[in-house]
């Protein structure tokens, strides 16, 4: 359907790019296909008003969510433990990456930055860390789509003062998330 993203359609593609080799890097053109047309995606989603990640698909080979993040919103370095793809549709999301320090395997140090701006697509491998900032003051939305189940795999983050590593908890992270449109209601 021309002129239009159709939610449905783009999942099943997703889900048709799995049958292939080369999967990750599929999935990473139709993300990129649906963000080149922020405005397309904007419409079928709505406008980002509220903090939160919302489970689009969720199944044990592939999730899809829509990510918004609020103004100035900080998530500390975390890892996936599988290949994502990260495609912004309205505003900026900047990426740090991290590696673990060589010979202190609990704790991480930076190695790169990426900043992405509506209509990118980026592709993060599986063995990727890294922690994400909104830096603008209004709220970001971007697609994600991983390779597993997003909330069934057990993974890491790291504390963003120490950068020691812990287990990555979904309830803080979704305290996190919460914390972040009470500070956005108050700057308003």
């Amino acid at each position: 359907m021309r002129g239009m993203f159709d939610l449905e359609r783009f999942v099943a593609e997703c889900r048709a790019a799995l049958a292939n080799d080369g999967a990750h890097g599929a999935i990473r053109e139709i993300v990129a296909r649906a963000v080149s047309e922020p405005g397309l995606v904007l419409a079928a989603l709505g406008e980002p008003r509220h903090a939160g990640i919302q489970p689009l698909l969720r199944s044990e080979t592939l999730t899809v969510l829509n990510v918004i993040w609020a103004p100035n919103m900080t998530l500390p370095p975390h890892d996936h433990r599988m290949w994502a793809v990260i495609g912004i549709y309205t505003g900026r999301e900047d990426n740090i990456f991290w590696r673990r320090v060589p010979g202190a395997a609990s704790k991480v140090e930076a190695t790169g930055a990426r900043a992405l701006c509506a209509k990118d697509a980026e592709p993060l491998g599986h063995r990727i860390i890294h922690s994400v900032t909104n830096p603008i003051p209004r709220f970001t939305g971007a697609i994600h789509v991983y390779g597993g189940d997003f909330f069934g795999v057990s993974r890491s983050e790291w504390d963003a003062e120490s950068l020691l590593e812990a287990s990555w908890d979904t309830e803080r992270t979704l305290r996190r998330f919460e914390e972040a449109n009470a500070r956005a209601e108050r700057g308003a």
